[in-house]
């Protein structure tokens, strides 16, 4: 499995294990993110899209396995695989961290060698409808499992957040949603973002498409929001 270009988030409060992992990931050619608690992980999880979250249990304000059962919770998040990563070693909080939807678990001290195995079968199991999802309309081709867009077999250059928009409506043609089902579907329900975030993202995405002759697929309905069709 080709992980180039995988965004791995480490949620830990200790910034010299944060730096260790960081290190060990990106060695390995990760993209690597990092968060200090939840409230910062939130954000990163928001703007940049993991493909996993490696989560200490012990964080400072909310706990890594409330958090847990909140991405689990959340149907724009539930997809996220998620490592805990914890000291507790007793069988039950094993199974606690489990029972909350958590992936995989490892308890301190881990070799590196070894989390990135786990890394690497979770992120398998992990991919969508397997390696091949691929979804196709008139030429405009969105890979799930490499994150590439193309057009017509060029490379079309997206930021995470427009490739998320597209990944969405291409998953749901020639249906309308309005700006505030956008913002549930892709930023969350637990993301506090303005309504017209929605409009500068289509822009963006529209822009990025319009070399190509398909920003037309993003169509804006008159008084409820947006639709993506190929019928122009």
């Amino acid at each position: 499995m080709d992980v180039s270009g995988k965004r791995i988030l480490v949620v830990e409060d200790e910034a010299g294990i944060r730096e260790m992992i960081r290190f060990a990931l990106e060695r390995e050619s990760f993209d690597v993110l990092e968060a200090g608690d939840v409230s910062e992980a939130r954000v990163q999880v928001a703007d940049l899209r993991p493909d996993l979250i490696l989560l200490d249990w012990m964080l400072p304000g909310t706990s890594g396995v409330d958090y847990a059962r909140e991405l689990k919770a959340d149907p724009t998040t539930r997809d996220i695989p998620v490592i805990m990563v914890t000291a507790r070693t007793e069988e039950e909080d094993t199974v606690r961290g489990l029972n909350v939807g958590a992936d995989d678990y490892m308890t301190k001290p881990f070799s590196f060698p070894e989390l990135v195995a786990r890394i690497h079968a979770v992120l398998r199991r992990a991919v969508p409808g397997g390696e091949s999802e691929c979804i196709t309309v008139s030429g405009l081709a969105v890979d799930a499992a490499s994150q590439r867009v193309t057009a017509d077999g060029d490379p079309v250059r997206l930021g995470p957040t427009e490739y998320r928009l597209l990944h969405f409506f291409a998953s749901h043609p020639e249906r309308v949603y309005t700006r505030e089902q956008v913002l549930d579907r892709v930023w969350g329900h637990n993301v506090y973002v303005e309504e017209r975030t929605v409009d500068v993202h289509i822009r963006r995405l529209r822009k990025a498409l319009a070399p190509f002759g398909y920003d037309g697929m993003i169509q804006t309905v008159r008084g409820t929001g947006y639709r993506f069709s190929d019928k122009f």
